[in-house]
């Protein structure tokens, strides 16, 4: 009998198998042939890879399923997956492994980008991947396997289709570029925290890379992961060699990184792309010899969003309180209106001002609370990468926004009543989050801060039967305002002292709540607040656009040696003049509109209901062609220089090419009488036998609103449809992508054939594996590593007088 496969992962060493796709190349899978039909054309050859593997010394094994999917198999995909869990389990018995060999469903990514940025529907993701598990699980797998996922919301979606629809292993890896971030921007910090929190048994990284170029990636996963980790490079990076893909690093020189790897802290080990049973063997044979290493990372309060993660507890942190109805007549009337843009401008605004988490509370009596919930979060985290509080007493609205959140979110509350611990507890067990426990109960709000300690240790014991830590608990010592009780400040102050003494552990509050019923609020709320710092306060709730409070806080981290050098006061303060320093001001005040916030900034946010009032107003006054010059086209370049740096991410980038869309149509319709030139043709393709159109899509997004017409034959697309489009459009310029090591070989054939039918048209190239050497060997004249490339490069092709 096995055993059980979780223990192993702990504390044994355990070995996945290598690449699938490339080795079937060697076996003569053609260019843009779909590997997941040899399960029914060839399953002999199939049967012998994953003998092979099994002779090597995998304890894990891939079914043939990374593609297998309805978008790709529409009409026969049971009968796929059936065939490739029926073929490992012959490979098992054949090579006597029955007893210590796991059969790893094999998930791959869609290859399409969920919503707001793309269009595929979040929870139409959850049933692809649904689909296939059922299928996979019915048939007899061990445990499930996602992998090579460069998009975290897509992560999540595949991580609770497993969830949802079995109880067996769910493993996961991600693929980072040389700058350690995800496709969409994701860091390995937000990405193992929104991954912990969703229960992963093992999570790590694979593909895209080598082991030599992984390490710093590994690094920053064994530094914070307390789950075990799994590490599946590729044999190093990938050219062309007469006509074939061959990888540079061989089995013995793999294995010797495998064994730095290893004394990591990491004993799950396997490879991906051009890895081979040899590679296999040899890294077993070597690691082994090594004393294994587990990880004892501390469990700490770390929450994310899709790009950003943030340890709750080091400092003091700011949560924005604007985007919340409460005492906001204009607020609420914004969200009876379904105004999204002023909702999520409120989000902006405290960006801006130095929040460092937005709070979202939509609940009004007369909306429907979790539709809004799911809808604002879906928008916001699209536009900022501030982790958000998912604030609500609705539980169907405290579920949308979690499971809509490309995160791990703060949470909004629990608090002492039994009834209420058993709605908000299985919640955060299945989403992740860090919640936070008002300090009262059945009895109502402790007058004294021994009963307030009280309910904390209760709301955490019961936490604890969930298997939710100490850590995923925030206790808010509750502020009641000191017009009714002059001792009420004397006693939220102890208990937030207390739980960071007694209990060690973390502490909120909703600060404002200690003046209500004053005059001149600020003067309490900000003279509160900094005695709630020195007492320990790990999070305050407060309106960051309120001066008072921000000059308390930044004057508290000077003053508790909390900022270095005073980099943050002074930034903030050196350049406001002595005379406004008086000034109390506060922001988020005045009419619900969309359009005040000025078609640059519009259009750099991506608030595409602002872009189209700025750009209607400016078109009023000015020509249009000086807007798209001098506005919009400047804009996008703000935008695109910061992707490029690394200071704007993906969801952003896209964000604001929808804005400039919205507002480029909104010129051309008034400009339609008048002759608009194009800057010239480009061909978008992801080459034959690849569906995966991320990329491509991204890159036409980009284009578009850069002035060229684009000619997007989708994909899947045959060399001949390409070069034919070329010869009757008289295109200049080809984007090829390919995500799919064994699709590679049509990007070539594609070019080859451009070079013979049309000389002189350049090719751009781009994908998860296409390198600078690899691009140069199938002849390629530009490899692009991501969208502003292209851009760049067809700006330098087709309009090099612009540049």
């Amino acid at each position: 009998m096995r055993k059980d496969l979780r223990e192993r992962l702990k504390n044994e060493w355990v070995f996945c198998d290598g690449g699938m796709g490339t080795i079937l190349q060697s076996k003569g899978l053609k260019g843009g042939e779909l590997p997941e039909t040899w399960n029914l054309s060839r399953p002999d050859d199939i049967l012998e890879l994953h003998c092979d593997y099994l002779k090597a010394g995998a304890t894990i094994f891939n079914t043939n399923t990374f593609g297998a999917n309805r978008l790709k198999y529409p009409d026969n995909l049971k009968e796929i997956v059936e065939a490739a869990v029926a073929l490992t389990q012959k490979a098992r018995t054949l090579c006597g492994r029955e007893e210590d060999a796991y059969i790893a469903l094999d998930i791959g990514p869609t290859g399409k980008l969920l919503e707001p940025l793309g269009d595929l529907p979040f929870e139409t993701a959850v049933s692809i991947f649904s689909e296939v598990i059922q299928i996979g699980v019915a048939a007899g797998v061990d445990l499930i396997l996602i992998e090579t996922m460069s998009d975290s919301y897509e992560a999540k979606a595949a991580v609770l289709a497993a969830k949802e629809n079995c109880d067996l292993p769910v493993l996961i890896t991600t693929i980072y570029d040389e700058k350690g971030k995800l496709l969409t921007g994701g860091t390995v910090a937000s990405t193992v925290t929104m991954l912990e929190g969703l229960g992963v048994d093992a999570l790590g990284v694979n593909c895209g890379l080598g082991p030599k170029q992984m390490m710093p990636i590994i690094r920053d996963l064994t530094a914070i992961a307390t789950v075990p980790v799994i590490v599946n490079p590729n044999a190093g990076l990938p050219r062309n060699e007469n006509g074939a893909t061959v990888f540079d690093v061989g089995p013995e020189e793999f294995a010797t990184y495998m064994e730095d790897i290893a004394d990591l802290g990491v004993h799950i080990l396997g490879g991906c792309c051009g890895t081979t049973p040899e590679h296999i063997r040899q890294t077993i044979k070597q690691v082994t010899t090594h004393q294994l290493v587990t990880l004892d990372n501390p469990r700490v309060a770390r929450i994310s969003s899709y790009c950003e993660a943030l340890e709750i507890g080091p400092h003091p942190l700011i949560v924005g309180e604007r985007i919340n109805p409460t005492g906001k007549k204009v607020f609420k009337q914004a969200l009876r209106d379904q105004n999204f843009e002023y909702i999520l401008s409120e989000g902006l605004r405290q960006e801006e001002s130095g929040a460092h988490i937005l709070d979202v509370n939509v609940g009004l009596p007369e909306i429907d609370e979790p539709y809004m919930m799911e809808e604002v979060v879906t928008r916001l985290q699209s536009i900022t990468s501030l982790p958000l509080q998912i604030d609500t007493t609705d539980i169907e609205a405290m579920e949308r926004g979690l499971r809509y959140y490309n995160g791990k979110a703060l949470i909004n509350s629990v608090n002492g009543k039994q009834e209420n611990m058993d709605a908000v507890f299985p919640l955060v067990q299945k989403y992740g989050g860090v919640v936070i426990a008002l300090a009262l109960d059945e009895d109502g709000i402790p007058e004294s801060s021994d009963g307030r300690i009280a309910i904390a240790k209760k709301i955490y014991a019961e936490a604890a039967k969930y298997g939710i830590p100490q850590t995923d608990i925030v206790v808010d010592g509750l502020c009641m305002t000191i017009s009714s009780d002059t001792n009420s400040a004397n006693v939220t102050l102890d208990t937030i002292r207390r739980i960071r003494d007694e209990l060690h552990g973390n502490s909120i509050l909703g600060v404002s709540n200690i003046s209500f019923g004053l005059p001149h609020r600020e003067i309490i709320n900000s003279f509160f607040y900094t005695m709630a710092m020195q007492n320990g306060l790990s999070l305050a709730i407060i309106n960051p656009g309120n001066e008072p409070m921000m000059r308390a806080y930044y004057g508290f981290m000077a003053l508790t040696n909390q900022d270095p050098q005073c980099g943050a006061y002074i930034d903030r303060y050196a350049q406001v003049p002595a005379d406004s320093m008086a000034a109390i001001t506060t922001n988020g005040v005045g009419k619900a509109t969309t359009g005040d916030l000025g078609l640059i900034p519009s259009i750099e946010k991506g608030m595409k209901e602002s872009a189209v009032a700025a750009v209607t107003e400016e078109l009023k006054q000015r020509d249009p062609l000086a807007i798209i010059n001098e506005d919009m086209i400047p804009a996008l370049d703000i935008v695109g220089k910061g992707f490029e740096k690394g200071t704007v991410f993906l969801p952003q980038l896209l964000m604001s090419a929808e804005a400039a869309k919205a507002a480029f149509d909104v010129i051309k319709d008034a400009m339609k009488d008048t002759k608009q030139e194009s800057k010239g043709k480009v061909i978008l393709a992801t080459v034959k036998g690849d569906i995966h159109d991320i990329g491509k899509n991204i890159v036409k997004v980009l284009l578009d609103n850069y002035g060229f017409e684009v000619i997007d034959l989708g994909k899947d697309v045959p060399p001949e449809v390409i070069v034919d489009t070329a010869i009757n459009q008289n295109v200049e310029l080809v984007g090829l992508s390919a995500l799919m090591t064994t699709t590679v070989v049509s990007m070539e054939e594609t070019i080859q054939l451009l070079k013979e039918k049309k000389p002189g048209t350049k090719t751009v190239v781009g994908g998860a594996v296409m390198t600078q050497e690899y691009a140069d060997s199938i002849g390629a004249d530009c490899y692009a590593k991501d969208a502003m490339a292209t851009v760049n490069y067809a700006n330098s092709i087709l309009c090099p007088n612009s540049l």
